[in-house]
């Protein structure tokens, strides 16, 4: 019965979506556009459609251009229809948006070589305000479970505190602690969590298609490259001299791979640099992945009802049929996503602290 709940939860929530992209069309789909526009940051927050207008949250926006420091509101934009201050939004679809001077007519400035003219940007986007959001609602709740912990001490836990301790203790056990050993944990373990707890929570709102959820955060290139870089920073400035050691004077190998053909040093060095583009890449692709497949499903329901009203009907059954199944498969990608985020910097941190010792001949001729 429960599963059968959390079913119809997650068929009236993609519902909601689906109204949303009903509304957004004007007797035709463009479902580039349209997939496109539901996953890239954006300067407001869209909430939802009726007929032509559009539900959204303004977001501020903050510019500097020619000395002036500009902020005001993203709704004075009028969706982009507008300008405002000598300031206009472009792009939008399968274009990403950005803010560009405009003249008194509307026509973007151009520079000497011909480029778009544009301002120092600082605003608010969606994606930064959803991560102001997550981050917040991840300090309320571990609060909430720290002050649980203190008034159940000597307790077993209850509720949140349970699956929180789960999750902790799951991540200390299973991924720190076998591969850092217990001094490198006590020192490492507090960022892994705060890694794995960020990108697991930012993953389940993103699925979640109602305000303050429906914000595509870890399928932005860049939250997940900054993410990434810190990584990269702690494993680098971390690293031992066993580590720089086996990158430029790698053991075991001919000297003349190391000095005369210094092929070894340049593919450990590039190995090295590898790393965070792997863990960058891997997450924003298996997110944006989940999301352009289930908005797929869903305009296949108004691809097809442009042809026959039956026909979206029918479609319709089998569409939302596959992004429940998809949904589901998702809520297990979030958390795996995390996982191997958290595990992979665990492993790049343990290899560069790793202390080597000395090995003694214990054989005798």
């Amino acid at each position: 019965m429960k599963r059968f709940r959390a079913l119809m939860i997650l068929f009236v929530l993609l519902s909601c979506t689906a109204k949303t992209f009903a509304s957004d069309d004007k007797g035709k789909i463009d479902a580039g556009n349209l997939i496109i526009g539901h996953i890239t940051d954006s300067y407001s927050w869209h909430l939802f459609s009726v007929d032509e207008h559009h539900v959204c949250i303004p977001l501020p926006v903050i510019l500097i251009h020619d000395g002036n420091f500009d902020v005001f509101m993203s709704s004075k934009f009028h969706h982009g229809e507008c300008s405002y201050k000598g300031y206009k939004i472009v792009g939008g679809g399968t274009k990403k948006e950005h803010i560009v001077c405009v003249d008194e007519q509307d026509n973007v400035l151009l520079d000497a070589e011909g480029n778009e003219i544009s301002p120092i940007d600082l605003s608010i986007t969606k994606t930064a305000a959803g991560i102001m959001i997550a981050t917040a609602l991840l300090l309320v709740i571990f609060m909430l479970v720290c002050k649980s912990c203190k008034k159940n001490s000597g307790k077993a836990p209850k509720g949140l505190q349970s699956l929180v301790e789960i999750l902790v203790l799951f991540i200390k056990d299973q991924v720190v602690y076998p591969i850092m050993g217990e001094k490198r944990t006590k020192k490492y373990l507090p960022y892994i969590l705060t890694l794995f707890f960020f990108i697991f929570f930012c993953n389940i709102m993103g699925l979640i298609p109602l305000f303050p959820g429906g914000v595509n955060i870890t399928g932005n290139i860049c939250v997940t490259a900054v993410l990434a870089i810190i990584t990269f920073l702690i494993t680098t400035l971390s690293g031992n001299k066993h580590y720089w050691k086996d990158i430029f004077n790698t053991p075991g190998v001919p000297w003349w791979l190391k000095w005369g053909l210094p092929i070894m040093p340049i593919v450990e060095f590039v190995g090295m640099l590898t790393k965070p583009f792997v863990l960058c890449v891997r997450l924003f692709a298996n997110m944006t992945a989940g999301h352009i497949v289930i908005l797929g499903f869903i305009t296949l329901i108004f691809i097809f009802g442009n042809m026959s009203p039956g026909l979206g009907y029918g479609v319709s059954v089998v569409s939302i049929f596959f992004s429940v199944f998809i949904s589901a498969l998702e809520c297990l990608v979030c958390f795996i996503q995390a996982y191997v985020f958290a595990m992979l910097s665990t492993l790049y941190i343990a290899m560069a602290t790793e202390e080597h010792h000395e090995e003694h001949e214990i054989e005798k001729a």
